[in-house]
């Protein structure tokens, strides 16, 4: 494996065009099926240009998402079969707790049915119709569920982060000073708290730096609002801390997450990510009187407070896969496999953004496709094009993702048009990635002939997972 040079002055950033081995051996397959490009153009019209209507046999290499779609271990199989079913206490939840308080140190902890779950229950008690939440990049189902309950999503991003090719170790951070004014300009009781997304998954998978979890936390405590993390991708950004913050880079993956994690109130999660589980999800707070509302919605919602709407086999399955999230050579292979993609891709002229994140490359479909407007989605555009090429499924990150404003009706215009390729969890090897790269190559000499896309049909909320659309 080979570095770059120091960007920080600190510690250089993972940058590998070598495969990294995997630190495991397979032992199960899934088999996938091929199928021709003709065959595609049919199939991705017939699901109105929307990949989310795909079937799976009809993918060959799925990265359309890495929530939920990553292996097990040998060890969490073993762990499933330890699920205790009872409705109220069971062993499992208790086995869980066990594990969330050991790796990040809270002792109140929800699960729930997955991060979405999580994010319905929390926002509930957390925020009110017309207060703002604070963020450094709310992805789409905190913005769908902020939306639903009538507050505001407001992300403080650094203009340089809104750079694709601007390499910086940490450009999930929150920009603190512009944060600081908008709570000085409207006021703290129209501030519902600060949710910041470790890592930031809408601007690339970028991690956030322990300097900014400490500005963001010293930036609640002046105002008195709750600060809260979207812990989905939790190790991965402590890895980052690891390996790109010198201060960090002789402590353990756990030693840096339990810092990490002490600076906030409390944390939302999907487990389908860091938790390396098909399904779940997390609600965490130091606060007890926040506590009971959380517990009593969630009741309504989700599931008893000890199960929250999983079986019991499931929080089995979470408490050993938070275990293994923290192990280095797991998420040094992992953010490796992400580079090499990354690599691979940018050789054959493709414009990627930089540095490669954590658990996806991000095409800038921008600079890919500049003769196609925002608002006909050159990013959706590039995605469909990958399908077509190579069975690919990829997913847009960009305005057609961002929705609508629920009072204009006008599109939100992302800061970046981005197409995502999440690589689930040890589940591709080599071989897969290279058939992506090279799919994603053949699209370059074309890329000036690409139409954009038009709406033939969207939903009020997450307009993306529904939408209909057709070439301009």
């Amino acid at each position: 494996m080979s570095y770059s040079k120091p960007l920080d002055g600190k510690a250089g950033l993972l940058m590998s065009v070598d495969y990294p081995m995997e630190p495991f051996r397979i032992k199960m397959i899934e088999p996938i099926q091929s199928t021709t490009r003709e065959q595609r153009v049919k199939l991705i019209a017939n699901a109105y240009y929307n990949v989310f209507n795909l079937k799976a046999e009809e993918i060959l290499v799925d990265l359309l998402t890495d929530s939920g779609t990553g292996a097990m271990s040998q060890e969490q199989w073993s762990a499933l079969m330890l699920g205790d079913e009872s409705y109220a206490g069971a062993r499992s939840y208790y086995r869980l707790l066990e594990s969330v308080k050991e790796l990040t140190g809270f002792e109140l902890v929800l699960p729930a049915h997955q991060g979405r779950g999580a994010e319905k229950v929390f926002f509930a008690v957390m925020a009110q119709p017309g207060q703002y939440v604070l963020g450094n990049g709310h992805f789409d189902t905190t913005t769908g569920h902020i939306d639903a309950r009538g507050s505001i999503p407001v992300n403080f991003i650094p203009k340089t982060t809104l750079d694709p090719t601007f390499e910086a170790p940490f450009k999930g951070n929150m920009d603190i000073d512009a944060a600081d004014a908008f709570i000085k300009e409207k006021g703290k009781d129209a501030c519902a708290l600060i949710l910041l997304t470790i890592t930031n998954n809408t601007l690339g998978g970028q991690p956030v730096s322990m300097d900014n979890i400490r500005q963001t936390r010293e930036l609640a405590d002046k105002y008195g609002l709750p600060f809260y993390f979207d812990a989905a991708r939790m190790t991965e950004n402590a890895f980052f801390i690891h390996d790109r913050d010198s201060e960090y880079s002789s402590k353990s993956i756990r030693e840096i997450l339990l810092e990490q994690m002490s600076y906030a109130d409390g944390f939302i999660m999907s487990a389908k990510k860091d938790g390396l589980s098909n399904i779940g999800g997390l609600i965490t707070t130091r606060d007890e009187e926040i506590f009971q509302p959380l517990k009593e919605y969630l009741i309504l919602n989700e599931g008893y407070i000890t199960y929250g709407g999983l079986a019991g086999r499931d929080l089995d399955v979470i408490a050993q896969g938070l275990r293994e999230a923290t192990d280095v050579d797991y998420l040094r292979y992992r953010t490796g496999q992400v580079a090499y993609l990354g690599s691979k891709m940018e050789e054959s002229g493709i414009p990627m953004l930089k540095p490669f994140g954590g658990h996806a490359v991000y095409v800038d479909a921008k600079t890919m496709l500049p003769h196609i407007d925002v608002e006909e989605f050159p990013a959706h555009t590039f995605a469909v094009e990958l399908y077509i090429e190579g069975g690919v499924r990829a997913v847009e990150i960009g305005t057609l993702l961002a929705g609508r404003d629920p009072k204009t009706g006008k599109n939100r215009i992302a800061p970046l048009e981005l197409v995502r390729l999440a690589i689930p969890r040890r589940m591709y090897t080599q071989t897969h990635l290279d058939h992506v790269a090279n799919s994603a190559a053949k699209l370059v000499d074309r890329a000036s002939s690409m139409k954009g896309m038009q709406i033939t049909y969207e939903s009020e909320h997450l307009r993306h997972f529904t939408v209909r659309l057709r070439y301009k």
